[in-house]
């Protein structure tokens, strides 16, 4: 049965990239598969989500986050188009398509987590910056299969990658010269913004910074809410599995808010959970109360009369709202502000900042390299740039790419002199 929510608009691709070839899938089937299948996706399971990949099996990585908000994204597109009165049969959210989204949200995350996207981006200024999402997009439409290979994105999967729409440029603008620390594209990205928008150009009141980075697709809001929803519970469970949570630093967290009786009640809950055990469970079973907490709502601006994408906004019960930003919040001030997460957040930039260094020393201003450093495809095509600014971009795309565990070896074969033998080679 044809589904009416999509029509040609949704389902093209860019003309620049070629065209797709006959296919049994759909379009959007197309589109999850092929993420799917790519390397770029498989070293997520080697990168930072809270806490760094590898110290314990049972931690969550970029990779497993990344099928817990795919599996709750599309609950959620099932349960609008079960009770939503807007949706039917023959017009509904494409599960497949949220699928996608959600697979990839994380893609262009670099290794050692949102530490080492500050430390890419504060490294990148003179440069255009650094932003995960914005690399996501560069994967997808420039990089994924190799230099110029992109993967070829449907325009309603590339717009629901996109959580931010406002260039580098533009925010530089908004904060008077500053150079902003995230939410942006890069500035070589309009044609993708424009190709995304049917080169329409975003009215008076959608100006650069949250006023146009809030503007997003339904497919990318219920995203949004499903990522939210899969690291406010999930990592409060991961941090008391690892010891940072547990019952009395909570309580002395509470001591010292102002909480409100709404967000005590919640405190209160997540203490006796700790004390029963239950941790696993009961956190498990309010991924199902997140995900009935949506609704739809209609919506009119310049892109509704074009796509169905834009003409329902995604409504969230407010009692669910605060119930994640709580635990987001105790998250945020008794783990990732932790001593001990902050002393591996230096290691990851300290690491970092000098493989840059040593690529950009051996690569940028010479006109050949004195050592080889990287790999042979890779030193060639930064080899053939003829500005620095296009060298440094592939150096940071190959930075950006690293796991965890490949960005620690390299850094040790470059830095450490008692790493190095033939074996540490593989």
């Amino acid at each position: 049965m044809e589904n009416r929510f999509y029509n040609a608009f949704d389902i093209a691709t860019d003309a620049s990239s070629g065209s797709r070839g006959a296919d049994f899938r759909t379009p959007f089937e197309i589109d999850r598969d092929r993420i799917l299948h790519t390397s770029a996706f498989r070293r997520l399971q080697s990168k930072t989500q809270v806490f760094l990949s590898g110290e314990y099996d049972f931690y969550r990585t970029r990779l497993t986050h990344s099928l817990e908000v795919a599996q709750i994204g599309r609950a959620i597109s099932r349960f609008l188009q079960r009770n939503d009165d807007a949706l039917s049969d023959d017009f509904f959210i494409d599960g497949d398509l949220v699928e996608a989204i959600c697979l990839t949200h994380d893609l262009g995350h670099p290794p050692f987590g949102h530490t080492g996207e500050r430390t890419l981006n504060r490294l990148m200024k003179p440069f255009g910056g650094f932003e995960g999402n914005a690399q996501t997009l560069r994967l997808m439409t420039h990089t994924i299969y190799g230099n110029e290979r992109g993967m070829q994105p449907s325009r309603a999967f590339a717009d629901g990658v996109l959580k931010y729409k406002s260039l580098y440029s533009e925010m530089r603008r908004v904060n008077q010269g500053e150079h902003p620390e995230n939410h942006f594209l890069y500035d070589e990205q309009s044609p993708q913004l424009d190709f995304v928008f049917g080169d329409r150009d975003f009215p008076a009141e959608l100006t650069p910074g949250d006023a146009r980075n809030g503007f997003k697709s339904i497919e990318c809001q219920i995203m949004d809410w499903a990522d939210d929803t899969a690291y406010s519970l999930n990592d409060i469970v991961d941090s008391i599995h690892a010891g940072f949570l547990d019952s009395s630093k909570i309580e002395r967290w509470v001591a010292a808010q102002s909480l409100s009786a709404e967000e005590n009640a919640h405190i209160d809950r997540l203490l006796q959970t700790i004390r029963d055990g239950k941790v696993e469970g009961r956190m498990g079973r309010k991924i199902g109360n997140f995900v009935q907490a949506t609704r739809l709502e209609e919506d009119v601006n310049f892109m509704s009369g074009e796509t169905n994408r834009y003409r329902y906004k995604l409504e969230i019960d407010p009692a669910a709202k605060l119930e994640s930003a709580v635990y987001k919040r105790l998250a945020y001030e008794l783990v990732f502000l932790s001593h001990q997460l902050k002393q591996l957040e230096f290691k990851g930039d300290r690491m970092l900042v000098a493989l840059f260094d040593a690529f950009t020393n051996e690569y940028v201003g010479r006109s050949k390299p004195q050592f080889k450093l990287l790999p042979p495809d890779i030193e060639s095509l930064i080899v053939a740039q003829t500005e620095d600014r296009q060298k440094v971009r592939l150096l940071c795309d190959y930075i950006a790419g690293m796991t965890d565990g490949f960005a620690t070896r390299t850094y040790r074969r470059l830095h450490d002199p008692t790493f190095g033998s033939i074996t540490d080679l593989i």
